[in-house]
């Protein structure tokens, strides 16, 4: 199936701004990896770089929110699938040459304090990821208040300790990060049976 031109623009700038933020991403280079001409990009995205942006962080937030949830289903317990989601995270980061960490992340951390469309699309997608982890705690018996705050240090803590990953070079800060999100679920006692 032959991709469209519109999406080969949303994929290219999603990889983009992955390795190179927002800031380090033109709107020149977006239309150069996508194979399209300038006014194509325009044609489709009349907001310029920004509406780009959005459709691509629209796009990153989809590709995590499908890892994750299969992250999520991949066991019954929920500690074990937080734990294989951070191993996972590990892996295709190491496989990147720990440079394909976050675009939502790295575009959120570039556009702080504006009230700007892109943060708009992070804070959902980031809200969008909670969603997910609550719905599996609470499937498992949590409790709801503990079920999004829990929620909310998991999603936290694995998108800082993929930065982290990838500043040091290392698997070992998102390895440590599922061990102790594991723990902290754990803690709980809430059996995934229930």
């Amino acid at each position: 199936m032959q991709t469209s031109t519109r999406d080969r623009i949303v994929v290219a700038a999603a990889r983009l701004l992955q390795r190179q933020g927002y800031v380090g991403t033109g709107i020149k280079q977006i239309a150069k990896e996508a194979q399209a001409t300038l006014g194509s990009v325009y044609h489709f995205f009349p907001g310029g770089k920004e509406a780009v942006a959005v459709a691509a962080i629209a796009h990153s937030d989809r590709e995590f929110a499908t890892l994750l949830g299969e992250a999520l289903d991949s066991a019954e317990d929920p500690a074990e699938a937080i734990e294989a989601c951070a191993r996972r995270l590990a892996t295709e980061l190491r496989e990147s040459g720990w440079i394909d960490g976050c675009p939502v992340t790295a575009a959120a951390l570039e556009t702080l304090g504006t009230e700007s469309e892109i943060q708009r699309a992070c804070a959902d997608a980031l809200r969008g990821w909670e969603r997910l982890v609550v719905d599996k705690l609470l499937r498992c018996g949590f409790q709801a208040q503990d079920a999004r705050e829990l929620a909310t240090t998991i999603v936290g803590a694995l998108e800082g300790a993929e930065v982290t990953a990838q500043v040091v070079r290392s698997e070992e800060p998102l390895l440590a990060a599922g061990r102790q999100l594991a723990r902290l679920v754990r803690s709980y006692g809430v059996s995934p049976s229930r």
